[in-house]
Order: C-alpha cells, then structure tokens, then sequence
C-alpha cells in the first residue's frame, strides 16, 4: 500500500511512495503531527540521480524492522533537494556544523518547530568504517528525546546560535583590475596544468570559473579555459557516444564520472562551450556543443517542450543488478562483440578501454585519446550507441525546473546565434514558453513542475534571474517585446521581494520561514542567486537603458566583491561579470532587416560571435514596437544594417559584417 508520497510531483518523493515508512512531504501538517505526538522529525533530503539515496533507500527505509521503529518513535519527512533547495541550503548548514561535512543521502533530526539537533548523511544498515548502524542511530536519537530532553534543547540552542554567527560571510568589496589580476594568480596557483581544473580529485566542471577566465581572455586565463574544456571533452566525464556531461569526476584527471547527468551541468557548460569555440574556433568546442543539444533533446526533452531535471547514475547490469555506471562502461571483450577483431582493438585503443578496466570489474569508461581517422570514428560509435541503447537505461528525473531550464535557454539563444541554428533557438523559446505558461501563477514563479502541472514550491532567487536572463535573450534574439516585458516583470519581484539593502537573499520576503533565510553568495556546481541576479539585471540594463537595474547589480555585486580576489574558485561568476565591466565591457547591437534574408542572416551570426561577452544583440525590423534598440534604425540602401551601440549611442551603420566585425573587435569611438 502506498504511502502519502503517492500524491506527490517530486519524482524523487515518489520513488519512495511504497516503502514501509510513513512518511510525510514537508509541510506544517507534519510538524504538527511531530507536536502532537511529541515527537522528533527525522529529516531525510535527497535528489532522484543520488547513488547513495538509492543505496539507503534500498538497506533502510525498504526494511520493514527500520520503518515500524520510524513509525512509532519519529515522524518522517522527505525532501526532494532540487525542489526545495531553500530548505536543503539551511539543513546542509546545519549537517555540515554538526558532522564536519556534507552530502546526500541528507539525514537530520530536528524538534517540532524545526531545529536540528543532530545530523550527519549515509548510514549503513550495520556499522562499518566508523559509520554507526543507521538503527542504532535512531534508538540513540529515540532515548535521548524521551529520557534527555534537556539536553537535547539546550544543544538546539546552541547549535542555533553558532549557525546564526557563521551565516554567509559576504566578503564586500569593490573589484578593481588589480583585484582580477589577484583572481588569475589564485587560480593559476590551484590550476592542474597536465590534466586541466582546479585542484585534486574530486573534480567537478568549473563552468562558473571557465566563463570568468574567458570574460578575461588573456593568455594565461585562456591557457587555462583551453587545458580544461579540452580535457573534459576527452574525458570520461563526457559521453563520447552520445554526448553530454556526467556531474563529476571521482578523479583528477577526468576518468571516472559520477555518472548522473544534470540539466543544471550540461545548460551552463554548453554556455562555456559556445563562448570558448567563439573564442579560438577549437573544433573540439563545436562538436560538444552540438553533441550536447542534441542529447539534452533525445534524453531530457519533456513532452510539454522543457527539459527534465536529470539522468541517475545507476541502471540494471547483465545480471539484473542496479549498479552505478553499468549503461556507460565496456570492456574489450564487449568492443569486439560490437566492432569485429580488428575495429574492436583500434576502438579500444582509442577509448582508453584496457584489459584491467579504467572502472569497475575490468570495465573501462570511453575517453577520446587523440583525433583518430573521423570517418572510421563516426562509423564505431555509431555502432557502439546502437547497441547501448539496447541496455537497460538509467532513470529519468522529469521533473522540470525553472532555474535550470532558465540556464538552458540562454545557452541554447547564444549557441543558436553563433552556429546558426534557427532549430536550437526553436527549442529555447519552446521551453521558455512552458515556463512562462505552467510556472507563472499569480505574478509569481513556480519553482518546478511535472507533465504539464506546476508544483507548490515557491521559486528561490536563482529561478527569477535565470528566466530573466532567459527571458532577455530570448526577446532579444526573436525582437519579441513580450518577452522583454516578462524579463522585466521578473525583475520587480527580485527587486520587491529577494533585496536585503544591497544584496539579496535566496528566497522570497514571503516564503516559509526557516530557522535562518538561506543568502549564500558562493557559486558552486550551479551560480549563486547573487550572481546570477547580477547578471540577470545587468543583462536587462543593457537590453533597455534602465540606469536603476545597473545601478542596482553594482551594489549587488558589491555586497560579494571579495571574494573574486579572495575565493575566485566560488565566485565565478562575480569575475566574468567584474570582468565584463573592466576588461571588454559589452555592447548593444541592432540589426535590422528581414529575419529570412542571408544578410541579415550573416550579420546576426557575426554579432554573436565577436561581440564582448554579455553584450545585447537585437535581430529584428525597424522601429518594432516595444523595442527601443529598433527605434529609429533603418536600413542602409535599402540593405540589413547593424548598429553598434554603446549606452544607445551608436557608431555609423554598417551593412558589410566584416566591418561590423572590425567595430566589434573595437568598439570605442
């Protein structure tokens, strides 16, 4: 019999509908329950692609003995962590100052008005590895709270205090281009020269950090950008049959993945890919990119045109076991099965595929070593994807979030223009429009929604500036004023309902308290709600003059500032944006001219490719209402004519893109 999790949206919640435990989603009416019974909650937050909620699920909460003592002596509550990061973001706090680290599965055990008491991650159904049993565990928590309750809210006291004191340290400051040069020697000092990224194993993609250093585009920063994109392409980190990017490497040098795959990942790093092949023409960068979107549409595409939240790492192996990695990994013996004698063991050379396995059990993920013949590459793993696709396939997480979807469709505008590709810009607005349609409710967004049906989890601050900037882009690209006013609709909630003075926080004025108002202005596998509402009303400030909304992300930026010089690592984006202002500040381009014809055409795609990064590029007819970059901007002869603007003063009109790619490369009067 299914539990109340069967009601649920989250599809993380309802992997957990028919276990034995009686659990409840987060909401007052379980806390309430923990009141009334007087009980503790136990806490447990994860997310559908975690390995090791899978592997805690299946040891404990599956258990019938561990759920009956879960039952009687505790009220359960389970979180999906992308659904509710505000609620994930205040409890990781918590478990990190209370156990030293951090990590999903998340387990924390709080009073019924919601502090934590103890917390810590993974426990094994019998102690191992100095990890207690996860039931001793809960009959220590159990005795405590019955016959020590003393001192069990006398430590909740404490532990509130102590997580009040340590709350977000803001690190204000100015950033001068003394302050970027700083940033570049920090992260040069971290930087892995052989094997590209920053620091030891693990290694996760540094998108925030790559966007930083290519906004800067020295040579010692683009050193660094061409090491790491070009090692991460040939990884294991990337699908080298299918494309994609998995969410980590358990090694330094980009070997064995983690193997879930994240839209959060892949939306910011096909950015990362697009600007870097902008930058130098790699055609390594070109090929992830249309690689990637072309996996992001056959694996992550919703019915309703968004794209889902992931892929889990585990599927079934050839015995029918759930194992982490068994869709991806090969081995010789499998090569040549697929391949034949001779294309077998050139594949396997190829891909790093070895005898003793880069992997698991003699298994080797694909790496791509060196640029063999590409018509005799294309032929194997073609093949080779043929046949894995008659593997059990890993799970899908579909439920569709704003933020990420926000990332994807700014990517995916971008891309569009560079390459060409008016499809990749067809995809964008797709999305974009079922954000707009399913998440908008009530002049407020929506953080997530699943088959067409908007869940109740209000939107942070991360999903306001992402389908901001998402928004600008795409009225942008499209000379759609609708979407400009959307964007700036965004913006007014932000500015209304997110601002503390000069900074921001991560949920709204209005949304459920907790113990503490999560404001974390560090970037780490995804940007911070501080930078990316930075360049979420920079972009808007560029796209239509409003001096406020710069105004506004200076200070905002201003509150973080330190930690570019400090911290560059985790303030990524707080570089690319300090970079843009004092580096290559960005400009506006209008183009005017009949979408259709080839001019107008080959200016769009000479704009995007040489204008400074987080420029304003605008493709459309003159004087198109609503649209005050189109105004008074007709064409030449009779011709498709680019303007280049700065601060809507503009140099002459050119209709040649070779000229306007010379103003572009100098867009100083």
């Amino acid at each position: 019999m299914a539990n109340r999790l069967a009601s649920a949206t989250s599809p993380y919640l309802l992997q957990h509908k028919d276990n034995p435990v009686d659990w409840w989603e987060w909401s007052d009416e379980a806390f309430a329950e923990a009141e009334r019974r007087d009980v503790p909650v136990f806490l447990s937050v994860g997310y559908a692609a975690c390995h090791w909620c899978h592997v805690m699920a299946h040891e404990s909460f599956e258990d019938e003995t561990t759920a009956a003592y879960l039952n009687e002596h505790f009220v359960s509550v389970k979180v999906d962590r992308e659904e509710r990061p505000d609620v994930d973001a205040v409890f990781m706090a918590a478990t990190q100052a209370l156990a030293g680290q951090g990590g999903w599965p998340m387990t924390v055990f709080l009073t019924p008005d919601r502090r934590p008491f103890y917390a810590g991650t993974y426990f094994p159904p019998r102690a191992r590895q100095g990890m207690p049993a996860f039931a001793d565990v809960l009959a220590a928590i159990a005795s405590a709270w019955r016959d020590r309750r003393d001192e069990v809210l006398s430590s909740v006291a404490h532990i509130s205090g102590e997580l009040e004191r340590r709350h977000a340290p803001k690190l204000p400051g100015e950033v001068t281009r003394a302050g970027l040069d700083v940033a570049r020697a920090n992260l040069q000092r971290e930087f892995d020269e052989v094997r590209g990224g920053f620091g030891g194993a693990p290694k996760f993609p540094p998108s925030m950090v790559l966007e930083g250093l290519l906004r800067l585009g020295d040579d010692e920063s683009m050193a660094m950008v061409d090491v790491t994109c070009e090692a991460m392409a040939r990884g294991g980190i990337y699908d080298q049959l299918a494309g994609g990017f998995a969410r980590y490497s358990v090694d330094a040098g980009w070997v064995v993945p983690h193997f879930e795959k994240m839209l959060y990942d892949n939306a910011l790093l096909l950015g990362v890919y697009t600007h870097w092949w902008r930058r130098t023409q790699n055609p390594i960068g070109e090929r992830v990119v249309a690689e990637t979107v072309e996996w992001l549409v056959a694996e992550l595409r919703t019915p309703q045109g968004g794209f889902a939240a992931s892929l889990d790492a585990d599927s079934l192996d050839e015995q029918g076991h759930s194992a982490e990695g068994a869709y991806y990994a090969w081995d010789p013996v499998g090569l040549t099965a697929v391949l034949g004698e001779d294309d077998g063991r050139w594949a396997a050379e190829v891909f790093g595929v070895t005898d003793q396995g880069t992997f698991e059990h003699g298994r080797s993920t694909l790496r791509l070593l060196g640029d063999p013949d590409p018509v005799r590459l294309a032929s194997a793993r073609e093949r080779l994807r043929t046949t894995r696709e008659q593997r059990p396939r890993p799970g899908r997480d579909d439920k569709v979030v704003a933020a990420w979807n926000g990332w994807l469709i700014a990517s995916l505008v971008e891309a569009a223009g560079v390459f060409g590709r008016p499809d990749w810009l067809a995809l964008a607005r797709e999305a974009a429009e079922l954000i707009w349609r399913v998440h908008w409710v009530d002049g407020r967004l929506r953080r997530t929604s699943r088959d067409g049906e908007v869940g109740s989890a209000a939107g942070v601050l991360e999903d306001y500036a992402a389908m901001t900037m998402a928004a600008v882009r795409l009225g942008c690209a499209e000379a759609d004023a609708t979407w400009l006013t959307r964007a700036e609709a965004l913006a007014e909630v932000i500015l209304a309902e997110f601002g503390d003075g000069d900074g921001f926080f991560d949920t709204a004025s209005g949304a459920e308290s907790l113990y503490l108002r999560p404001q974390d202005p560090t970037d780490n596998a995804t940007p911070s709600g501080l930078s990316a509402t930075v360049h979420a009303l920079a972009l808007l400030a560029e796209t239509t003059g409003r001096s406020d909304l710069a105004e506004r992300a200076e200070r905002a930026a201003a509150t973080a500032g330190g930690l570019v010089d400090r911290a560059p690592r985790f303030a990524g984006w707080l570089l690319a944006y300090a970079a843009s202002r004092l580096v290559s500040p960005p400009v506006q381009v209008a183009i005017v001219g009949d979408a259709s014809d080839t001019g107008t055409q080959e200016l769009a795609r000479t704009a995007y490719r040489c204008a400074p990064a987080g420029s304003v590029i605008m493709v459309g007819v003159p004087d198109e209402p609503g649209l005050e970059l189109l105004a008074d901007r007709p064409l030449l002869d009779g011709r498709p004519t680019a303007y280049v603007c700065r601060g809507f003063v503009c140099r002459l009109p050119v209709t040649d893109s070779q000229e306007l790619a010379d103003q572009l490369h100098s867009p100083k009067e």
